[in-house]
């Protein structure tokens, strides 16, 4: 019989929220028909104990909240990945720490019938209230497809509903249907047929599918085209093995460049916006620590939280649009050849190509990848790729180093960009022979046919992807900037207990009439007697093989906050005001370079020299130096235990690396 008949029953009071699951093959608009029952009255979320991600929303039914979960992606119950098992668990109502479903709702391809019964059939044997979205039917009608609705709920023993999450056709049936099926009283019954065949467990896979597709033959009329002849057609040409590969780059470079470049404007109005904001909490408070921490503290460490934002939001608004598209499974079907020879699976490659703008959103894109394994893998190595906030340091280096040889420095440049990458795929090659050693899962992948992606459902995920990123990671990216704040602040130097040499400087200054220098020298001389400064100091022995003095010293450790930092704390150190110390086109301005090059050590040697600063650079090529990345990976992964691998990984092969360059370099006379 068809839920249809079914009258809607009032829940009673103190009975739970109704929740329904619901549940999908891959590539059959799951997310799409939830992003449309629920829009921005969704939120993300982990599963009580696991790293597995779900979003779920609340609708109304009749009057009555209902809390939508979209599980992961899955053909079968026979779970493989964790994300399977997870999404099995929570739907047969096993998943400690999660309510089990009052109802399921089960997302299947009206172009592609048969091959979703398998998973409906298992689905329908769980007993739980089951509604059936037979979604993309526009798609089917214009393949010349026709299904008998009426015939087919009453195979299955449930209801189905014809909807297009790309219109919204069959939406208000849709949404009468599962107020029904979530007031229904009774368990459903198990399909006719597969009762019929009396399965148990040593046939049951014969007759699943036996069922499967003598239901589709009964109520499906027409052919549907599985692969057009224009699909095949572009297929050819973008999956071929070096055709494809040119292509790809071309889609990745156009996403870069999106990323790169058009991030840039609202990144400069955020920029601007709390550069505002500091100046006028800075003018309505008298000077002091509250100024400072307002101003240096609170509102800087915002600001370097959202200044991520504009990346992560047209990363994800591009990585949605080519998923919907059918796109990105052909681009991980052409890398994964090359991947699979480092360990990596093909899908981790738009990940590390986006890690070139900010490793923040690209950690965060590594939720395509379904192996734990190879998803960690990918993360623990995003970091090595060059990432925009390093541009600084290296245009501090290269104009430092080559001054007046604007080609030798592009050519470094790139050298620079060359190693990280090299530096990545090694370090991964060395994750998978190690902490986890593995073989990479072979690529098993639908390519779907072409579709117009739809910018609703990509607007939705953005938003998802922004609002998951200023909730979790960000407010640790803030707690961190406080933190780097109090570690250059405190404790505090009175001015009578400046050493000497700052006395005599400020002295001369103030009666020279430069109050400005008579603040920066007293800022520098702060720096120098803070915990940050001390710890200088006291790591400047671990460093001194790498040619760095302590004021270096007290760049690497401030620069964790972000690595581009090192500029504005060497501007500081060596007497520069901010504005002074960077430009809009080398990032390093005159004053500064000038003041590097003339820095001198205690013996009267140049602290700059070639082999210091090839050093420096290799040393900022390689490094961790992000909290905020850090902070990320914590949340990703689920545990620091990798935050911390990660960490101890990149900086030893930073620390080696670098040691390697100055002793060479300095035997060389460099």
């Amino acid at each position: 019989m068809s839920s249809a008949a079914l009258p809607i029953v009032t829940p009673a009071q103190g009975i739970p929220p109704a929740v329904v699951a619901l549940v999908g093959n891959p590539n059959a608009g799951k997310t799409s028909v939830f992003n449309r029952l629920t829009g921005l009255r969704a939120k993300t979320a982990n599963f009580p104990g696991t790293t597995v991600e779900h979003r779920r929303g609340t609708i109304k039914l009749g009057g009555d909240a209902v809390t939508l979960i979209d599980l992961p992606g899955l053909y079968t119950l026979d779970a493989v990945t964790l994300d399977e098992q997870v999404a099995r668990d929570a739907l047969a109502g096993t998943l400690s720490g999660s309510p089990a479903p009052t109802a399921a709702m089960i997302v299947i391809d009206a172009t592609n019938i048969e091959r979703s019964l398998f998973l409906v059939a298992q689905v329908l044997e769980l007993r739980v209230p089951t509604l059936v979205a037979l979604n993309m039917i526009d798609d089917a009608q214009k393949q010349g497809v026709a299904v008998d609705c009426a015939e087919l709920e009453s195979r299955i023993g449930c209801r189905v509903v014809p909807v297009s999450a790309r219109t919204g056709q069959g939406f208000a049936e849709l949404t009468a249907a599962l107020a029904a099926t979530v007031s229904q009283a009774t368990r459903v019954e198990t399909p006719p047929a597969l009762v019929e065949c009396g399965a148990c467990s040593g046939c049951q896979y014969s007759a699943r599918y036996d069922w499967a597709r003598s239901v589709a033959s009964a109520t499906v009329r027409g052919e549907p085209v599985v692969r057009s002849r224009r699909t095949e057609a572009i297929d050819r040409v973008l999956t071929h093995r070096v055709v494809g590969l040119a292509c790809f780059a071309g889609v990745m470079a156009l996403v870069f460049m999106l990323i790169f470049w058009v991030a840039q404007f609202p990144m400069e109005w955020i920029d601007g916006l709390f550069a505002v904001a500091s100046q006028t909490v800075g003018r309505w408070l008298p000077a002091g620590d509250l100024q400072s921490f307002l101003t240096d503290g609170v509102v800087a460490g915002l600001g370097g939280m959202l200044i991520f934002l504009p990346q992560i939001c047209l990363l994800f608004f591009a990585l949605s649009l080519l998923e919907d598209s059918g796109y990105l499974a052909r681009a991980a079907f052409v890398m994964d050849r090359l991947m699979h020879r480092v360990g990596l699976p093909g899908k981790a490659f738009i990940p590390l190509l986006s890690a070139h703008a900010c490793a923040i959103p690209a950690i965060m894109s590594t939720r395509v990848i379904e192996d734990r394994r190879d998803r960690l893998a990918t993360i623990m190595v995003i970091p090595l790729m060059t990432c925009s906030a390093r541009v600084p340091v290296y245009a501090m280096v290269l104009a430092l180093l080559f001054p007046n040889r604007p080609a030798t420095a592009s050519l470094v440049f790139v050298g620079a960009y060359a190693l990280g990458i090299v530096a990545a795929l090694a370090m991964a090659w060395v994750f998978k022979h190690s902490l986890l050693k593995g073989r990479t899962k072979p690529l098993v992948i639908e390519l779907p046919n072409y579709r117009m992606p739809s910018l609703r459902n990509a607007v939705l995920t953005t938003y998802d992807r922004a609002c998951a990123f200023v909730k979790n990671a960000g407010t640790i990216i803030m707690a961190i900037a406080l933190v780097m704040w109090a570690l250059a602040t405190y404790p505090k130097l009175d001015e009578a207990d400046l050493p000497q040499q700052y006395q005599s400087q400020i002295a001369t200054a103030v009666a020279s009439g430069d109050d400005g220098e008579a603040e920066r020298l007293l800022a520098q001389a702060q720096l120098e007697h803070s915990l940050a400064g001390r710890v200088g100091r006291g790591i400047e022995p671990a460093f001194a093989p790498l040619g760095f003095d302590w004021k270096m010293s007290i760049g690497v450790v401030s620069s964790f906050a972000a690595r581009e930092v090192i500029v504005s704390t060497l501007a500081v150190l060596y007497g520069i005001s901010e504005d002074e110390a960077t430009d809009d086109e080398t990032g390093a301005s005159k004053s500064l370079l000038a003041k590097l090059q003339s820095s001198r050590r205690s013996d009267g040697s140049p602290v700059f020299t070639t082999a210091t600063c090839l050093s420096l650079l290799v040393f900022y090529v390689l490094a961790m130096q992000c909290l905020p990345t850090q902070a990320v990976t914590r949340r990703e992964t689920g545990s620091w235990k990798w935050p911390l691998v990660q960490f101890v990984s990149m900086t030893a092969l930073a620390y080696v690396a670098a040691l390697t360059t100055y002793q060479i370099a300095a035997a060389a006379g460099l």
